[in-house]
């Protein structure tokens, strides 16, 4: 085990996996596939099920859980920018945990309320669909760049991962922020 001394100088990390290029590629691309399917079909699916409890609790959660995203993306920004590297990947795995929790509770949201309209009119909805369509496109191509981002850094090919993360971290960051801006903008709209 490394002193907090030579974690402090930024002493690289041994591999977390071992390297597996064609497994990792082929689950990648399922993973990403299902995921992106299930929100796909799933979106246009609404239960009519009383739940007990205001069934926007969900969208509440969801902006909630972006928060902390964003928060665990930018300290574990700053964390590698200070060569804090176990300090890095512990960050970013919560960001990882963090998003499949984003995602059960978005499906949940989307289940048990369907769509909901934007009420503004005027510049506010134009900045409102602007903000939205760059979020859901975005978040929809984020997942394989996040899990390949990911799988560089655990096999510690950190040439690889840096250089994936230079386009991954601000997408991530950026639909982490948008989330929670989208939800602050329709939820006035719920019913």
């Amino acid at each position: 085990m490394s002193s907090y001394k030579e974690h402090r100088r930024g002493k690289a990390l041994p591999p977390a996996i071992e390297k597996n290029d064609k497994l990792a590629y082929v689950l990648i691309f399922i993973v990403s596939i299902i995921v992106f399917a299930a929100v796909f079909f799933l979106k246009n699916v609404e239960l009519k099920v009383n739940l007990g409890f205001d069934k926007h609790i969900f969208a509440r959660l969801n902006a909630l859980i972006n928060t902390f995203v964003a928060l665990f993306l930018l300290g574990a920004l700053f964390a590698v920018k200070d060569k804090r590297y176990r300090t890095h990947k512990k960050l970013m795995l919560w960001a990882i945990a963090f998003s499949v929790l984003f995602l059960v509770s978005y499906i949940c949201h989307h289940l048990f309320t369907g769509e909901t309209a934007y009420g503004g009119s005027g510049l506010i909805k134009l900045v409102y669909y602007f903000i939205l369509i760059t979020h859901i496109v975005l978040a929809g191509i984020i997942l394989p760049f996040i899990l390949f981002t990911a799988y560089r850094g655990l096999t510690a090919e950190f040439h690889k991962h840096k250089k994936l993360a230079r386009i991954t971290w601000p997408l991530w960051f950026y639909v982490a922020v948008t989330g929670v801006i989208v939800y602050l903008m329709i939820s006035p709209y719920y019913t």
